[in-house]
């Protein structure tokens, strides 16, 4: 899925942008402003708004010259558009409640790079760490094995983007810093906790 721009992936072409663009403000907006800021030709605009009018999804007033145009945001049909605009967000409470049953729970399970950032494009990866807690006995290393498997499938499925798993031990995860300074740095500035501790709480934390 394409999370920058989610409304135009699903509906391509100027229909997506003129949607786009409304969907992103509450204000009244010129055919003019819309065709702008939707980088579409003035009369492919006019076109649009004049066929979304017709379906109710967009309100026009004319005022002297010019028509002031803005999204219906009460029309069923307007609501799921927004819902749509709003993907990343709604696709992250999912992927943070799915991961709540993972047994036993991570030290820590991050989301982080583009799809963290909401600047995920199609075929982008879901880039997440995965820090096992302390003294796991191999049964407990097994269903926690299986409940990261489970939750990566589901997380696919949910987001529409594959998932890149990094797992490492808490002692791994010590050394992260100086290994590979540049992933740090991402988990760091990026990083969404879906479980378990903030990755900055851990380091020091006893292996």
């Amino acid at each position: 899925m394409d999370y920058l721009s989610p409304i135009e992936a699903v509906i391509p072409g100027a229909q997506g942008r003129v949607l786009r663009v409304l969907a992103n403000t509450e204000r009244e907006l010129t055919m003019r402003s819309v065709a702008s800021l939707a980088g579409v030709s003035v009369a492919q605009t006019a076109k649009v708004l004049r066929r979304l009018t017709v379906l109710g999804i967009v309100e026009r007033q004319n005022q002297g010259s010019s028509a002031l145009v803005k999204l219906v945001r009460e029309n069923e049909a307007s609501q799921a558009l927004l819902r749509l605009n709003d993907l990343h967000h709604t696709v992250m409470s999912r992927l943070k409640q799915d991961a709540g049953d993972i047994t036993p729970m991570p030290a820590s399970l991050v989301v982080f790079g583009s799809f963290a950032r909401g600047e995920a494009r199609a075929g982008s990866d879901i880039d997440v760490l995965e820090v096992d807690p302390p003294d796991l006995s191999p049964e407990a290393e097994q269903r926690l094995e299986l409940g990261l498997v489970t939750w990566s499938k589901a997380a696919h499925c949910r987001a529409g983007n594959p998932v890149n798993l990094l797992r490492m031990s808490l002692d791994d995860f010590h050394h992260l810093k100086e290994s590979s300074e540049s992933l740090w740095r991402s988990v760091e500035r990026d990083g969404i906790v879906l479980v378990g501790c903030d990755p900055g709480l851990l380091v020091g934390a006893p292996a």
